[in-house]
């Protein structure tokens, strides 16, 4: 279809559904493919199955509506991913908040939903550029990867300098001198090019159980617990994926339920009874807005990468 044509799709959801939810995608501010306009507009570039696609999304919520349009080759695709984008197959039944705490922050969030992308590359390919490095880096690095080798994103997406992320054949091209510009050191940017070597065999991995997920993501190389549980929280909506690993949940974790911060270990042993929906008790700490004093200077961004290397 042109990229000028828009489609449209009215959702009505059985809860209030609302656009927020994809804020989870979002890869920091400036995030080339994700915006909210004025009018409170949700929109993003998407690299789908059958092309590029636009998709912006709308809540009237006092006709209890979704309003969704989309542009691009993938614009029909888009527009079918929009209850799982906003967490229609998210099921709650069986979690039992337990601690005060949860059960307040569950109280004043009642319809609380993960989403899912279904695009696992989509997910991989800014959490491996997160790994060990500040979010400052993390995300200019995204940015830069985003801007050179992506595409603008079809339709109004284009007027509006949104873009897509680049797929797994541009990927495979960028250079390794071109990482080095993007601040990218070779072990993550190898661990992104093989895995665009198998994106195949990746986004056919949606819809299995959590934990065969996790072990086909962890048998790449460079994909570790933490990236495998943020790649299936957002591409898979898995609900007992926990970022082990990271450097603020297990402490904030610890912090807001008992005082007292944890480690990974104690995080892991304190999760279990929530078996197979751990990771809903750190997205209700975050909701809570909970979490440990930042008394320390934050971590300062590296000046050991060869950022400044050019082609020569």
């Amino acid at each position: 279809m042109s990229s000028s044509a828009a489609r449209e799709r009215v959702w009505r959801p059985s809860w209030p559904a609302t656009p927020q939810t994809m804020r989870a995608l979002r890869r920091g501010p400036g995030d080339p493919t994700y915006q909210v306009d004025g009018a409170g507009r949700h929109w993003r570039g998407i690299g789908t199955p059958e092309g590029p696609a636009t998709l912006v999304l709308h809540a009237r919520r006092d006709l209890g509506e979704i309003h969704a349009q989309a542009w691009g080759p993938g614009a029909d695709w888009a527009l079918a991913s929009v209850p799982d984008l906003l967490g229609d197959s998210d099921d709650w039944s069986g979690f039992e908040p337990r601690h005060p705490v949860l059960k307040e922050a569950w109280r004043r969030h009642p319809h609380l939903r993960l989403g899912r992308t279904g695009l696992v590359l989509e997910a991989l390919v800014p959490a491996v550029l997160e790994q060990k490095v500040t979010g400052q880096e993390a995300f200019a690095g995204f940015r830069m990867l985003v801007q050179r080798y992506g595409e603008p994103a079809p339709g109004p997406g284009a007027d509006r300098r949104l873009r897509v992320q680049p797929g797994a054949e541009a990927l495979r091209r960028v250079p390794s001198w071109a990482w080095l510009q993007m601040h990218v050191d070779g072990a993550r940017s190898r661990a992104i090019v093989t895995a665009a070597r198998v994106a195949d065999s990746l986004e056919r991995t949606v819809g299995l159980p959590g934990d065969e997920v996790d072990r086909r993501l962890r048998s790449l190389p460079g994909i570790g617990v933490w990236t495998s549980a943020e790649v299936r929280q957002r591409a898979h909506g898995d609900p007992d994926a926990v970022s082990f690993g990271d450097y603020h949940v297990a402490k904030d974790v610890g912090w807001a339920l008992t005082g007292t911060e944890f480690d990974d270990a104690q995080l892991e042993a304190f999760l279990e009874p929530w078996r197979p929906q751990r990771g809903r008790v750190p997205l209700l700490v975050v909701v809570a807005g909970l979490h440990r004093p930042r008394r320390g200077p934050r971590m300062a961004p590296r000046t050991h990468l060869p950022a400044q290397v050019r082609r020569r």
